[in-house]
């Protein structure tokens, strides 16, 4: 390998680590906590339904351009369309635009199902650990499973927009333990532009 290619390969892997999750543990009030619990603990399947067929056709055309351009990251198909289906079930369930989740994927993992940053976030959203302690079972582990990945992070990115008062780039500092600094949200919602659907 020369030696340009090679700095540009470790240049690349430190600015994906940049961004990875530092979610400071806070404070909740019980009620938040519990709300949270629940969100997390609920057990229906992924699985949209629609009663009138416009939306859904306009849900079959998300999945299947977001799918075709999650191409070179996820190479198999059955992979590439669950993780999309799941994507747009749990930004939808947590009131978060897919798309927006999608770029905050981007960001924070590069789309490595078991990618750990620096400072022990897991997965996809690069959940903290300790998220498993405050509201799940306790089981970190589980956080490399697809749909318990995104359920929490769509869920703790939900509970920091309503903590900010719906201030979006507030709340994805909070996310990423950078609050106030700009880097992070302006990263995120630089990526969500190359995710949007114009279908």
């Amino acid at each position: 390998m020369r030696r340009g290619a090679c700095l540009g390969v470790v240049a690349g892997s430190l600015a994906m680590s940049a961004w990875a999750g530092n979610q400071k543990e806070e404070a909740l009030a019980d009620s938040v906590r519990l709300a949270l619990a629940r969100a997390i603990n609920d057990s229906r399947p992924p699985r949209v339904q629609y009663v009138r067929i416009e939306d859904r056709i306009a849900y079959l055309s998300w999945v299947g351009e977001m799918a075709d351009r999650l191409r070179r990251k996820l190479p198999d198909w059955q992979v590439r369309r669950e993780f999309v289906e799941t994507v747009w079930y749990e930004a939808k369930r947590a009131g978060l635009d897919p798309s927006m989740v999608l770029g905050l994927i981007q960001v924070e993992s590069g789309f490595r199902k078991y990618a750990v940053s620096p400072v022990g976030a897991h997965g996809y959203m690069q959940v903290m650990p300790f998220w498993t302690r405050v509201i799940g079972d306790g089981e970190r582990s589980r956080l490399f499973n697809m749909q318990t990945n995104l359920r929490y992070g769509c869920s703790i990115l939900r509970m920091y927009i309503d903590m900010e008062g719906g201030d979006l780039f507030l709340a994805l500092g909070r996310y990423n333990g950078s609050r106030g600094q700009k880097e992070y949200p302006n990263a995120v919602l630089s990526a969500w532009r190359q995710w949007e659907f114009k279908g």
